[in-house]
C-alpha cells in the first residue's frame, strides 16, 4: 500500500511544492507568504513596546498570534467571524497553537519587555493551513527580530532555533506526508506535528477519524513528519538567510 501514487501524483513521502516569499509586506516588521501546494498563508509580525499586565516590570517579552481565513479561501464562501460576533473554537485553537509554537523557541528575556503579534491570514485553503501558518510565522518572526537586532533594539537574537510543522496521516492504509484537503477529509488517521530544528517535539495532534492506529503506524507517521519538517526548516533558513 505504501507505494500507492496519490491523487496529485505524489509519492506517499513527498511534500507538495513549498515556496516561502520573505518580506512580502512593506508595512510589517517581518512578513512572509508561504505556499504549500494550493494552500497560501500570509504571515505578518508586528512589534509593540508593551507587554500583558502579568509581565510588566519582569524584563520579559511575549508573543501571541491571530489566525483567520478569507471568506473565499475555500470553495464555498465562509462568513467572516467578526459578523458572528465571536471566533470559532477552531480559530481559537489554531491561534493558540501558533503562539505556543513560537514561544517554545523564543528567549523571552532576550526579547525584552515588548510583544510580537503574529497575524496569519489564509488566502487559499487546501489542507494544512495551521501547519503552514506555523512554518510561515517563524519566518515572519525571525525577520522582525533581525530588524530589531540590526537597529540595536535588542542585543542578541532571542530565537534559539527554527520551528516548523507539517501534517501526516493514514490514507487508504498508507502513511502519507503533507495531506491536501481531499486526503485529509478521508484520512483514517490525521496528525499535525510541530518540531524544532533540534528534533524536539512542540506538539503532536493525532486523531483516529475512522480506524484506531497502533504503535508501528504512529512511529511511521512521526518519521515521515520529521523528514518533512527537516525540508521546511531548510526553506526557512534560506528565506531568512540564517
Amino acid at each position: 500500500m505504501d507505494c500507492a501514487v496519490r491523487m496529485d501524483n505524489r509519492q506517499p513521502g513527498e511534500m507538495r511544492p513549498v515556496e516561502i516569499t520573505p518580506d512580502y509586506l512593506l508595512t510589517a516588521e517581518g512578513s512572509a507568504l508561504i505556499k504549500v501546494g494550493h494552500t497560501q498563508v500570509l504571515c505578518a509580525a508586528s512589534v509593540e513596546d508593551t507587554v500583558p499586565p502579568f509581565l510588566r516590570n519582569s524584563g520579559k517579552g511575549w508573543i501571541t498570534a491571530e489566525y483567520s481565513m478569507l471568506p473565499r479561501a475555500t470553495s464555498k464562501r465562509t462568513p467572516r467571524e467578526v459578523t458572528k460576533g465571536r471566533q470559532s473554537g477552531r480559530t481559537h485553537e489554531i491561534q493558540r497553537l501558533i503562539g505556543r509554537s513560537m514561544r517554545s523557541v523564543l528567549d523571552m528575556a532576550a526579547l525584552g519587555e515588548r510583544t510580537v503579534l503574529i497575524d496569519c491570514d489564509v488566502l487559499q485553503a487546501d489542507g494544512g493551513t495551521r501547519t503552514a501558518s506555523i512554518t510561515g510565522a517563524y519566518v515572519a518572526l525571525r525577520l522582525a527580530l533581525q530588524k530589531l537586532q540590526k537597529h540595536g533594539a535588542i542585543k542578541t537574537m532571542p530565537l534559539r532555533e527554527p520551528v516548523a510543522a507539517t501534517s501526516v496521516g493514514m490514507v487508504d492504509g498508507a502513511p502519507m506526508l503533507d495531506l491536501c484537503y481531499e486526503e485529509d477529509s478521508r484520512a483514517d488517521v490525521d496528525m499535525n506535528v510541530v518540531m524544532t530544528a533540534g528534533g524536539k517535539f512542540v506538539e503532536v495532534q493525532a486523531t483516529a477519524e475512522h480506524i484506531p492506529f497502533d504503535d508501528e503506524q504512529m512511529a511511521r507517521l512521526i518519521a515521515l513528519a520529521k523528514t518533512g519538517i527537516g525540508r521546511l526548516i531548510e526553506l526557512q533558513k534560506k528565506a531568512t538567510q540564517a
